[in-house]
């Protein structure tokens, strides 16, 4: 096993926050494999890159040599996680918990080792709690903690519903921590109350206390909100290769290179070194490579050189803006007939609904240069060339 520095170096690569960093050294150095463990509602049936986030820091701490496990929270996932969300969620039935992870089992493996991965699901513990056994885990802590969490204050001063069932959510959660006895845990930084809730039942319960290690929330393709199917802005880890390909190629550069650092092992100032729409490419290569083969990543790349670069978008109508004044991406979009109004091109460029030659544009102050053909599409269905 490494020693602990060489470890620690790669274990904090895009993380937010350690709770703590002094005591992770401490269990790295006790050069035993520790214990780490990673929670997934199946609240939907497709993990995407968004989740993956936390997968590919379970596999750096599987390479290290450290058991991983997969947790599966069927039992949670019935009563919905309340983090972030401002009414009382629909509770999910067991049919459908069942349904979606079966998906996950065989999604996850596309990055972890299957054969140096636990699954487990917490209904093997949770559900066979006693009434007691529940009362019990209830009196570990108090109302007025509960309260310190932003979001059940928030929806308290608005006099909207908390559910006492919701109370227990984190609570169960941390006592998936007392009953795996985790070293690690690792969520998303809205995660942070729940995990910290492990470190508290772990100590109630006469445990050593779990290292807390939260990663940042990935955004989707729009480059603003957290990844989502309900904002439709995800990657699906089962989207079919061109689609996935042409999607990651959609990014900005700038979240091209955070995708890169925490999606990714590759030496980030080598990527910073290339041209920004290579560095691209090769992101696109390598996620459709991991996610389905080097064969599909290579057509995937084949069709996006068909359909971008090589010839303009078959069937598009095009127009020669040659004798115009329209430079500004609004004036184009207008001129061409792709929007009905400038304040609609406004709505539809911040909502990264627009590319031009296969890259998203945001900024509605964006100039097109003159003397040259652009293929500029809006949304999934509209397109045109365009000559200035």
């Amino acid at each position: 096993m490494k020693p602990a520095e060489q470890q620690t170096k790669l274990l904090l690569r895009g993380i937010v926050e350690v709770i703590q960093e002094k005591e992770l050294i401490e269990k790295l150095n006790l050069k035993r494999s520790l214990r780490v463990k990673a929670g997934f509602d199946p609240t939907a049936p497709d993990l995407h890159l968004g989740h993956t986030v936390l997968l590919h820091k379970l596999k750096q701490f599987q390479d290290l040599g450290h058991e991983v496990t997969f947790l599966i929270g069927d039992f949670t996932g019935m009563i919905g996680d309340p983090s972030g969300v401002t009414e009382t969620r629909k509770p999910l039935t067991e049919e459908d918990v069942r349904e979606n992870a079966k998906t996950y089992e065989r999604q996850v493996f596309k990055i972890l080792d299957r054969a140096r991965t636990r699954v487990r699901f917490n209904s093997e513990w949770l559900g066979r709690m006693s009434p007691i056994e529940f009362a019990r885990l209830g009196s570990k802590v108090t109302v007025a903690r509960m309260m310190e969490r932003d979001d059940f204050t928030k929806r308290f001063r608005e006099q909207k519903d908390i559910s006492i069932l919701e109370f227990y959510y984190p609570l169960l959660q941390g006592y998936d921590s007392v009953e795996l006895r985790a070293d690690v845990e690792l969520g998303g930084t809205d995660q942070k109350f729940n995990l910290l809730m492990g470190r508290t039942l772990q100590r109630r319960y006469g445990q050593e206390e779990q290292v807390v290690m939260t990663l940042p929330l990935l955004e989707g393709t729009d480059g603003v909100r957290k990844m989502s199917k309900s904002y439709g802005n995800y990657i699906a880890l089962e989207d079919p290769p061109s689609e996935m390909f042409g999607k990651i190629m959609s990014i900005s550069d700038v979240l091209m290179m955070r995708y890169y650092e925490l999606l990714t092992d590759h030496d980030l100032n080598a990527i910073r070194a290339m041209h920004p729409k290579e560095a691209k490419l090769k992101l696109a290569e390598d996620l459709v490579s991991q996610y389905h083969s080097k064969e599909a990543a290579g057509q995937a790349r084949h069709e996006f050189d068909q359909r971008i670069h090589k010839g303009v978008f078959a069937g598009g109508d095009v127009y020669d803006l040659s004798g115009s004044d329209a430079t500004m991406i609004v004036q184009v979009l207008m001129e061409t007939q792709l929007v009905k109004s400038k304040s609609e091109a406004r709505r539809l460029i911040q909502q990264g609904a627009v590319d031009i030659d296969g890259q998203r544009i945001t900024d509605v102050n964006h100039i097109l240069a003159r003397g040259k053909t652009y293929q500029i599409k809006v949304g999934k269905k509209q397109f045109v060339n365009v000559s200035l």
